[in-house]
């Protein structure tokens, strides 16, 4: 292990949790750089204390595509959202929770998954069982639990699987 592994042991982390410090705080003066500096440091530190385990991205252009999926999705879910909330009462009625069985297993592609249901407007993660793999979701315009299903089969977890597992 090198001298800067042993005091800095995730370096590109250190530089994105500053960099996202001195966004956060939009100042590059001294103090807000030596107070991110400090941030950074607790953060790389807490990092070795929770000792994940390492992984790879295996397939990067699935991971690209799986970019432009969330990205085009995300896009559609505003929309889709803007016209249930500015549209009539019946629009409204149609949400409610769902249940499906998943066979993504990996901890960073389940990770990715919630962090892509979360980020996608009218869509919740609620729950994972990773007993059973039953993952409980709350979707804004629930009209068809199977269509919701194959999105999130087909669109995410397929290409999840082929980068991390």
């Amino acid at each position: 292990m090198t001298a800067l592994k042993r005091v800095l042991p995730y370096p590109l982390l250190f530089l994105a949790l500053l960099a996202m410090w001195l966004l956060l705080m939009q100042s590059l003066s001294p103090g807000q750089i030596l107070l991110g500096t400090i941030v950074a440091f607790g953060g790389c530190w807490l990092m070795v204390a929770l000792d994940p385990p390492p992984t790879g991205l295996r397939r990067p252009v699935a991971a690209m595509r799986l970019a432009g999926r969330v990205f085009v999705d995300v896009f559609r879910s505003n929309v889709a959202v803007g016209s249930i909330i500015l549209g009539s009462d019946e629009r409204r009625t149609h949400a409610g929770f769902m249940s499906l069985r998943l066979d993504l297993t990996n901890r960073y592609g389940l990770a990715i998954l919630a962090i892509v249901m979360t980020c996608t407007p009218g869509t919740q993660w609620v729950h994972y069982d990773p007993a059973s793999r039953v993952l409980m979701l709350h979707v804004l315009d629930l009209v068809d639990e199977k269509q919701w299903a194959r999105i999130i089969k087909q669109r995410y977890e397929s290409l999840l699987m082929e980068i991390f597992e």
